[in-house]
């Protein structure tokens, strides 16, 4: 069964690039995340069979740009229990006044085979408010087609002081034929606190829409 993953969502919010870019510069190298979901949604499907999930991480940032981190979370396919544990590594830096984040994420899934395993090369962009990315699977464990692409646009926006609205559209095109989506994710924020919406093409109940609040937080180790 194909696995949906949440791309650097969670994980590289803690991690450090220079000024401008899409992540925010920690004041120490190293930090840690811990977060709870109502549901782990990541690109429009949902990870967890709709139940909540606990998460956290560990993240390194050097002053230059580069970073890297693991981040773990709980997950749930069709009734099996599992966890999944993302490994990456990347650098951010300015082209002008567009940040940029490339990076490679290796998505394990400990118990059992191993044959959900499957690695991204990423880039990310930003400007102002807007944000754009692609992610490129390079290889899988289970030995099946390669080359799924996933790109997305976003925005995010100050509502008023201390509240923001993100929106969210992706575009999942994969090699094997007759997976692909389309999803969008509409979200409010404020402090660690964020109540979102995610909808998509996906037939069947993994299409229909869904409510999450989560909680987050990360901290100076």
């Amino acid at each position: 069964m194909k696995k949906l993953h949440k791309i650097i969502a969670a994980s590289l919010l803690a991690s450090a690039t220079t000024a401008g870019s899409g992540v925010v510069l920690a004041e120490s190298p190293l930090t840690a995340n811990v977060g709870v979901a109502s549901n782990y949604i990541w690109r429009g499907a949902t990870q967890t069979n709709d139940a909540s999930a606990v998460s956290g991480g560990i993240d390194y940032a050097h002053a230059s740009g580069f970073y890297a981190g693991t981040w773990v979370s709980n997950v749930t396919w069709t009734g099996a229990d599992n966890y999944e544990q993302d490994l990456y590594a990347g650098y951010g830096f300015d082209a002008g006044p567009v940040g940029l984040d490339v990076g490679y994420i290796k998505y394990t899934y400990p118990v059992g085979n191993g044959q959900d395993d499957f690695d991204e090369l990423y880039i990310n962009a930003s400007f102002e408010m807007f944000s754009a990315g692609l992610a490129l699977t390079t290889s899988k464990e289970s030995g099946t087609l390669e080359d799924d692409t996933y790109i997305y646009v976003g925005a995010e926006f100050e509502v008023k002081k201390g509240l923001t609205l993100g929106v969210t559209y992706g575009d999942y095109d994969f090699e094997a034929a007759g997976a692909d989506y389309s999803h969008i994710n509409v979200s409010l924020s404020k402090d660690d606190f964020t109540f979102a919406y995610d909808d998509s093409d996906v037939a069947g109940d993994a299409g229909d829409p869904r409510f999450t609040v989560s909680w987050s937080k990360s901290f100076d180790l």
